[in-house]
């Protein structure tokens, strides 16, 4: 359920303009319509037609993961989220595609300026989002216990969503004595982190309930007890080692007030995962997933890893305008640092691939 674009219609016009041939595959499920490419002067062709069609030179620019069920070799250049590079399952299968048909990955998400920022990235629209989604569970397990939860649906923009969460809150706290949830953001520095208090304090949660953790609060390592003192609990660390675990099945078995994981980060199958007490990545269709434990309060795990789409025009739009220096940048691939540091990555875990 994937609505968002790397390249938006806006953006395919500045690249137009600056001499790129852009050919953009028919899509209804897209955010953006396929007019809306046609008007600024890209042509259309039919969806998959670049295993067959695209011309050997051609870059493959997507967003997420490639079809599934297909093992065949990949010849082309792919600029997309490969979510193959720590390890993740499978990913020396999708590597060794790669490898076959000579092709290569430079992954949006290890495009890297000279100070190792991402030029672009989805974190603070993935946190945004994340925090939403939390609240809202929140509010679903106060206002209907037994009801099952979900699906999700994207909203049309930012003010449709936060009116609607604070509806639902002014319902849920009724329930609660009154009192808003408490909200625990881990990584609340990063763009993730930021993005998810700042939806929290839009939807009317109190400063004082939004509890933010960075580094100096983890420093000592986990698991953290803590967490089990908030409602709901956003994790939206990057993951680049392995750490100590923040939760474990000890904690979550024990006397808790946490109802509601929003694992934004989204590991789920990294084996350094610091939230290891669920092991599936949810869905828009089926947004949580119930955490074993003895304690019989309720515990639900959000692990979508597309959590912008619940906003997929104004994430596209911000995503794709902060990449368009990068894609300009094409046009000299070879003096770009940003680009020679992807190919060089992609080179690295294709040699590990292989061992």
């Amino acid at each position: 359920m994937e609505h968002r674009a790397a390249l938006t219609p806006a953006t395919a016009k500045i690249l137009l303009d600056n001499g790129f041939q852009i050919t953009v595959e028919r899509s209804t499920q897209r955010i953006f319509d396929d007019e809306e490419y046609v008007k600024v002067g890209c042509p259309l062709v039919d969806a998959l037609s670049w295993k067959t069609d695209a011309p050997a030179d051609s870059y493959i620019v997507g967003l997420k993961e490639l079809p599934e069920n297909d093992d065949s070799p990949l010849h082309h250049t792919h600029i997309f989220f490969a979510h193959c590079f720590k390890t993740q399952g499978g990913w020396k299968e999708i590597l060794q595609r790669f490898d076959a048909g000579n092709g290569t990955i430079l992954d949006l998400e290890f495009l890297n300026d000279a100070q190792g920022r991402r030029v672009a990235a989805f974190g603070y629209m993935a946190g945004f989002a994340g925090s939403a989604v939390a609240i809202d569970v929140w509010c679903h397990q106060r206002l209907t216990p037994n009801a099952p939860y979900g699906p999700l649906t994207p909203y049309p923009n930012e003010d449709a969503l936060i009116n609607y969460t604070r509806e639902k809150l002014a319902q849920a706290i009724t329930t609660n004595n009154g009192e808003f949830p408490k909200v625990m953001v881990m990584g609340a520095l990063g763009r993730c982190g930021t993005g998810a208090c700042d939806f929290a304090r839009k939807a009317g949660i109190p400063e004082e309930n939004i509890i933010k953790w960075d580094i100096n609060e983890t420093k000592a390592g986990g698991p953290f007890p803590q967490i089990m003192e908030a409602d709901a609990f956003i994790n939206c660390i990057y993951l680049n080692q392995k750490i100590p675990p923040f939760i474990t099945q000890e904690l979550i078995d024990a006397p808790r007030k946490l109802s509601i994981i929003c694992d934004v980060s989204c590991d789920t199958t990294n084996p350094n995962n610091p939230i290891p007490v669920y092991s599936i990545n949810t869905t828009f269709d089926k947004p949580i997933v119930p955490v074993n434990s003895s304690n019989p309060a309720p515990l639900d795990v959000c692990s979508i890893d597309h959590l912008p789409t619940l906003l997929p025009r104004e994430s596209s739009d911000m995503f794709s305008h902060d990449l368009l220096p990068t894609m300009l940048a094409l046009k000299n691939r070879a003096e770009s640092p940003v680009w020679n540091g992807a190919e060089a990555l992609f080179k690295e875990k294709l040699a590990a691939s292989r061992a």
